[in-house]
């Protein structure tokens, strides 16, 4: 179900003037942890507030809830929080390649450029050529700051682009929406207006120059800004020294490390018949548990 209408006007090009709606095209299933005073399981506020008695909560007296119904809410022990935390990897692990014209642009989110370090030019050379050349995408999953992502990495002139993605369940469905059927029959659009429309489009045609669209918005401020700079009505902030990174990495034979990858694809497959008739007579080993280092921290429900 798409979200309600938050914005009305129209799309126009040239003399055509078509009223719209906007609407949410996502929504965000991430968990939302309110705080609740442990003693009476009262929602405690930002600044640690019991929103029932008014009293100031102490920290310790805080624990974090999920809410499944109203009133209603599952409380979730550090302890638990920290177990379910995706492990960080520090790598962007790519499941598959897509064709490019697959992904929607409603699931891509936010993106990032991607830079060679280490030495690694030619490698990254080589994925970015090799997906231009075969118009694919490679699906990936990331984790950026405990948070687990899908994203894609899409190949842009001599960069490759990381795109965080929206999860399926993230994105809404078209039911609600009243769209006209698709095709020309359907709609009863005659082949003269389909004509008048083509040749309006071709005309209005034009070559890709994101410099010449401006926010004019933000522009309008920086000139407040600047008139505020030139009659020193300004303050200082003090910026926090960046932190200093340690880079190392093992440097592999590109050739040697693509006939590794190809043969441990060959042999998995082989492999994959004789394992299923080993594993009805070997019993499967119990895997350890692995505990998550990614340390547990406190969620905070935006204002």
């Amino acid at each position: 179900m798409a979200g309600r209408t938050i914005w009305k006007g129209a799309i126009t090009f040239g003399l055509v003037h078509i009223p719209v709606g906007l609407h949410t095209a996502t929504s965000e299933q991430g968990v939302d942890f309110d705080w609740l005073d442990k003693r009476t399981m009262d929602p405690v506020g930002y600044k640690r507030i019991n929103k029932k008695t008014g009293k100031e909560v102490d920290k310790d007296d805080i624990v974090k809830g999920v809410a499944y119904a109203e009133g209603k809410y599952a409380v979730i022990s550090p302890d638990e929080i920290e177990a379910v935390y995706p492990r960080t990897t520090q790598t962007i692990e790519i499941l598959r390649f897509v064709e490019a014209a697959e992904i929607p642009f409603v699931y891509l989110e936010r993106p990032y450029y991607v830079e060679p370090i280490n030495r690694g030019q030619k490698v990254y050379a080589l994925l970015r050529e090799t997906l231009q050349k075969t118009g694919k995408l490679g699906l990936a999953k990331v984790v950026i700051a405990t948070k687990q992502h899908l994203a894609v990495l899409v190949p842009s002139e001599r960069a490759l682009v990381l795109n965080l993605m929206r999860w399926g369940d993230e994105v809404r469905s078209l039911d609600g929406l009243e769209l006209p059927p698709a095709g020309l029959k359907a709609t009863k659009i005659s082949a003269a207006e389909m004509k008048m429309a083509e040749q309006l489009v071709s005309d209005m045609t034009g070559p890709w120059k994101p410099d010449e669209f401006k926010d004019e918005f933000k522009h309008a401020v920086m000139k407040l800004v600047d008139k505020k700079v030139k009659a020193g009505d300004t303050e200082t902030v003090m910026e926090p020294e960046e932190e200093s990174s340690h880079e190392g990495a093992e440097i592999i034979d590109l050739t040697e490390l693509l006939q590794r990858s190809l043969k441990g694809r060959h042999r998995s497959g082989s492999a994959a018949g004789a394992s299923k008739g080993a594993a009805t007579k070997k019993k499967p080993k119990t895997a350890a548990k692995t505990s998550s280092k990614a340390p547990a921290k406190q969620v905070r429900k935006a204002a």
